[in-house]
């Protein structure tokens, strides 16, 4: 199959292996562009070169053929992308193929500090945000009073926009949160000299993506977070505040629907979810420790929060949603081996809601936490399955439930991954 440009997104809440796919394909891109969010995102990456938890930089960072772009639709702290690189660099992995949109915006200090203080005020209400001042640098953004990449290497810009955002935000601390105002200066020296040091990446990097668009060159679009954290179609007000979903990859690559060839969802075989926001096929006890397969390297911790993730069964309901909302005609199933040991599988299939069926997620977050989930059962298999590389290495059972899944979700099963390893995929459809 010839694909000149393909989407890989998150299709659940985030976790479900998106770099693990991505690093594998990049190996057959020659661009791979990350859209949107920040470093509050992380995939685990295992190649080659060994374990890395990346946060901000393109998973396709392994390929030295391969242009890694960090596009404009993401926020970026300087500090820790720098720390980024620099952990890279110093396990013999070339960065000089990161490129970073001068469009992107920058996540202050002040963003940080208003982050956990608003979470904080909210009490018993809080978001479960990862502290790291996504929100408020995305609220900087619409608000049209935020530094970007740009502003970092432009002495005098910077010091202009800084000086005009300070005097909003002193007055925002000092007045409304009780706290210590932000020296112009010190954030001045500090950021321009991130600038200076990231300088070599920092560029507009339209022209590189639409020639290798017009070139008919294989492009991915790596997402962050999911789908069903979208700020528009997630479970407001527990999501990102970012678009994870195909519009946003649009938006925050640069390049226009019709230019998308595929557009692939990366689902697990089961559902996770880090922080607070309904989450129907939910499971504890026995049941939940065998999902999160704890004490092993791939266990069900968050990449980036260290938090220990919330585990269920899979949502065939959300993800048919996911994939009406955003086109999505492939679907990669990853750690389907984390079910082997289990002898009875269930799928959520539908919800009960007030006593009426209903097929999509309903609007209220308070609706949504009363949802009671219909499940189907089916068998497990009882097999270990790392070591199958093609279908029929699978057992009966695990073929059934995962066409089970394809036909749930209405989209065509391209990719299983059975393992944390490179070799531990099944290619069903050829992708790039």
């Amino acid at each position: 199959m010839q694909m000149a440009v393909v989407a890989v997104l998150g299709a659940q809440w985030g976790d479900e292996g998106k770099g693990h796919i991505v690093d594998i394909l990049a190996a057959r891109a020659t661009t791979v562009v990350r859209y949107g969010g920040g470093n509050n995102a992380g995939h685990t990456v295992v190649n080659r070169h060994g374990t890395f938890k990346l946060h901000m930089i393109p998973a396709g960072i392994f390929e030295p053929a391969t242009l890694n772009i960090v596009g404009n639709g993401t926020v970026i702290d300087p500090k820790d992308f720098i720390a980024e690189l620099d952990g890279l660099m110093q396990r013999g992995i070339d960065v000089s193929n990161v490129r970073i949109s001068d469009r992107a915006h920058v996540v202050m200090p002040y963003h940080v500090l208003q982050d956990r203080l608003d979470e904080q005020l909210r009490g018993d209400a809080k978001i479960g945000t990862t502290g790291r001042g996504i929100g408020p640098a995305y609220a900087d953004k619409m608000s049209r009073i935020g530094i970007r990449m740009a502003d970092l290497t432009n002495p005098n810009m910077l010091r202009q926009r800084l000086s005009a955002v300070l005097s909003i935000k002193n007055r925002l601390f000092t007045t409304y949160y009780a706290s210590e105002p932000f020296d112009l200066e010190a954030l001045y020296s500090e950021y321009l000299a991130y600038g200076q040091r990231l300088a070599a990446h920092i560029t507009d990097v339209y022209p590189a993506i639409q020639r290798a668009i017009s070139g008919h060159e294989a492009v991915l679009l790596e997402g962050a977070q999911g789908i069903l954290l979208d700020i528009d179609h997630g479970t407001y007000p527990f999501v990102t505040s970012s678009l994870p979903g195909i519009a946003g990859a649009c938006q925050g690559a640069g390049i226009a629907p019709n230019a998308i060839d595929h557009v692939m969802g990366v689902f697990k075989a089961y559902a996770t979810r880090v922080g607070s926001g309904p989450f129907p096929s939910e499971v504890d006890g026995v049941t939940a420790d065998a999902l999160r397969q704890m004490g092993k390297p791939w266990a069900e911790v968050g990449t980036t929060t260290g938090r220990l993730r919330r585990v269920g069964w899979f949502d065939a309901v959300a993800a048919r949603y996911a994939v009406n909302l955003n086109g999505i005609d492939l679907l990669t199933i990853t750690k389907l081996d984390v079910l082997d040991e289990l002898a009875e599988i269930a799928i959520c299939v539908g919800y009960r809601l007030h006593g009426a069926i209903i097929d999509h997620p309903p609007t209220q977050p308070e609706d949504y936490a009363l949802v009671e989930p219909i499940y189907e059962t089916m068998p497990g298999w009882l097999t270990p399955t790392p070591d199958a590389r093609s279908w029929q290495d699978l057992p009966a059972a695990a073929q059934a439930y995962v066409q089970r899944l394809a036909e749930l979700c209405e989209a065509k099963v391209a990719i299983i991954s059975v393992g944390p390893g490179h070799e531990q995929i099944i290619e069903m459809i050829p992708v790039l």
